[in-house]
């Protein structure tokens, strides 16, 4: 059976938390969307630790957590994110990335800060993890799928194909200097040889699952209202936050969500900038 647990506002709701309860009887979490722009604390007998990229199932040996097609991978990040579990006492996670995520590369990052630079008092609000701009790329057809790193001729040719149009940006719209083809090449071939033991054909994977009755929770990233569709645009996410797009992010037919959580929070917060019906200033602001 497959669980969605989402959030209902803007994030914040505490998602983490109750992932966490309900992963201790799941056999299979997934993060289906979403980057290291937003993240889940969880309090347990290890600490408090924020994941950002991990599934909330890290923290459960039985469970094996997996990170879908639908997410923005960076590796630097869920590097770290690994070795602050490990170095807190936590078991090393059972982990598994999907051959069809796609990497955030270091441009992607650049890219969303010279935006918000250039934007000026105009800015999103971004959190500056590169979201934005990655999406962009995976939309236009020339992003890196996470595959693709471990065919170094491939690799070489996409990254000569698409420096020239960043270049051409970076230099001439943001008045920085230009990529260079071999740092960015070297970089995403570490990438790959980091990931290599992860990968995994997910999808394959979780039609076994589902086809043995395992239990499998989808984790959602933020809330509704930060949706690119329903949300309050443009000061919005760049993927799906909603239960829907579980199937898509993760890989499963949609008709496989079979329950719903939808996480609330007792009072709204939101991070970045833009309308937030009923904000409060002040003292009592400070407060909550």
């Amino acid at each position: 059976m497959v669980k969605a647990i989402v959030g209902a506002n803007w994030g914040d709701e505490g998602k983490g938390k109750i992932t966490d309860m309900f992963a201790a009887n799941a056999d299979i979490v997934i993060r289906f969307q979403g980057g290291a722009n937003a993240g889940h604390t969880i309090i347990n007998e290890y600490g408090k630790f924020a994941l950002h990229q991990l599934p909330s199932g890290a923290f459960h040996e039985k469970v094996t957590n997996i990170i879908g097609n639908g997410v923005a991978l960076n590796v630097p990040k869920l590097r770290e994110e690994i070795g602050k579990l490990t170095d807190g006492g936590v078991p090393a996670p059972n982990l598994l990335v999907s051959d069809r995520t796609q990497v955030v590369m270091s441009y992607h990052i650049l890219f969303d800060q010279y935006e918000e630079e250039r934007r000026g008092g105009k800015a999103f609000g971004s959190t500056k993890s590169g979201i934005a701009p990655f999406y962009s790329d995976k939309y236009a057809k020339i992003g890196i799928q996470v595959n693709l790193l471990f065919e170094p001729e491939v690799l070489r040719a996409h990254l000569e194909s698409i420096l020239p149009i960043k270049n051409a940006l970076i230099v001439h719209l943001y008045n920085k200097p230009p990529l260079d083809l071999e740092e960015i090449y070297r970089e995403a071939i570490a990438y790959g040889e980091w990931l290599k033991p992860y990968v995994a054909d997910v999808s394959t994977f979780l039609s076994a699952a589902i086809r043995d009755g395992r239990k499998i929770l989808l984790e959602g990233q933020l809330g509704s209202m930060k949706d690119p569709d329903h949300g309050i645009y443009p000061m919005v996410t760049s993927s799906s936050t909603l239960a829907g797009y579980g199937a898509v992010g993760a890989g499963i037919p949609p008709y496989e969500i079979r329950d719903i959580v939808a996480v609330v929070k007792a009072y709204s917060s939101a991070v970045g900038a833009g309308a937030f019906t009923s904000e409060i200033f002040g003292d009592e602001a400070d407060e909550l």
